[in-house]
């Protein structure tokens, strides 16, 4: 902060002398600001040295968990998941829009039929529903619902071959990857199918070598990068797997370096950013953690940690900004409407 100096009232005589006060005082007072804002940033987990700064936005209208989220070029779209409702849990119908340059949330057509824990895609002016749990259950199911954006009308489109909730998904020349998940309570799939809108079929692909579910996907290229989840035994796995779209194969990736299920991934310039999670190895608690992968390098990088920790939560990018949606900041059954945005720095 730099003083502005006015004409002084003082006499001549005691200007620099009161003057110099001023700067003495100003600097005094810089100093102060920079110490809280450190320990402002600190304490909103904003480590000193780590790229990347966060900001909280418009709330969502209601709060939920087990979201789907995702993204066109201008706004958000965010859609099932569980909420409560007159102290049940329930799966909303509700689905959202959010225009980041207005701050602002607007209720479109609602799902033809609840689901939570369902994957969720963007692709030519549609949203995708792939697989999740119907309603509010743990029943897999392997519907596909798709929203015209334009239209603002729901399809059906052609069954998954493998009923699952829990799974992840990516979008790869125009087509649409469904990966993982469970088929059954306690029980995690490798499966991998792929969905093209085009002819509204199904085809096999090579099943994800480590099967699991809670995890998450992030395209780059023609590559895939799926991270972390959960099986029966644990809810901390750190496995990276990749796979090559033009080889329909498999590799290992250097490993998540904290544990983690029940995340979010997106991808943005060549590289994979993960958000959030839960864990109930150690006690149940949930993750701030923000981690992003290279590609490239195989290498992890510690960004910012979100401002709240969650699971649940669904990330998506508009104009090179990354929002994270809902969410919840306990383990277990936990709710949020929270709408916070990380500006990534190179």
């Amino acid at each position: 902060m730099i003083p502005t100096l006015v004409e002084s009232s003082l006499p001549r005589s005691a200007e620099p002398e009161a003057i110099t006060t001023v700067f003495r005082n100003s600097t005094i007072a810089v100093a102060a600001i920079a110490v809280v804002a450190l320990v402002s940033t600190i304490a909103l987990g904003q480590v000193p040295g780590a790229r990347g700064v966060w900001m909280t936005l418009a709330p969502m209208p209601d709060s939920r968990t087990e979201v789907g989220v995702a993204a066109d070029h201008q706004r958000l779209f965010v859609l099932g998941g569980f909420a409560r409702s007159d102290g049940q849990t329930i799966a909303p119908l509700a689905v959202y829009s959010y225009e980041p340059i207005e701050d602002a949330w607007t209720h479109l057509t609602d799902l033809p039929s609840g689901v939570n824990h369902a994957g969720l895609a963007y692709l030519d002016g549609a949203l995708y529903v792939v697989g999740g749990y119907a309603r509010a259950s743990f029943i897999p199911t392997d519907r596909v619902m798709i929203y015209d954006i334009v239209a603002d009308q729901w399809r059906e489109g052609s069954p998954m071959p493998t009923p699952r909730g829990a799974l992840a998904v990516a979008i790869v020349d125009g087509r649409i990857h469904a990966i993982g998940g469970s088929p059954q309570s306690n029980v995690e799939t490798g499966a991998h199918e792929i969905y093209d809108p085009a002819s509204d079929r199904w085809t096999i692909a090579a099943d994800m070598p480590t099967p699991r579910e809670h995890l998450a996907a992030a395209a780059i290229g023609t590559q895939i990068v799926v991270l972390a989840g959960r099986t029966s035994d644990t809810f901390t796995l750190t496995t990276n797997e990749i796979y090559n779209a033009a080889t329909d194969s498999w590799r290992r990736g250097a490993d998540v370096p904290t544990g983690r299920s029940g995340i979010a991934a997106i991808a943005l310039d060549g590289k994979a950013y993960l958000f959030g999670g839960e864990q109930f190895d150690r006690g149940g608690s949930t993750f701030a953690e923000t981690k992003r992968y290279n590609l490239a390098t195989d290498s992890w990088q510690r960004l910012p940690d979100m401002p709240t920790a969650r699971h649940g939560l669904g990330a998506a990018v508009v104009d090179g900004l990354i929002y994270v949606i809902a969410g919840g900041p306990q383990a277990g059954y936990a709710f949020s409407d929270l709408n916070e945005r990380l500006t990534p720095e190179p």
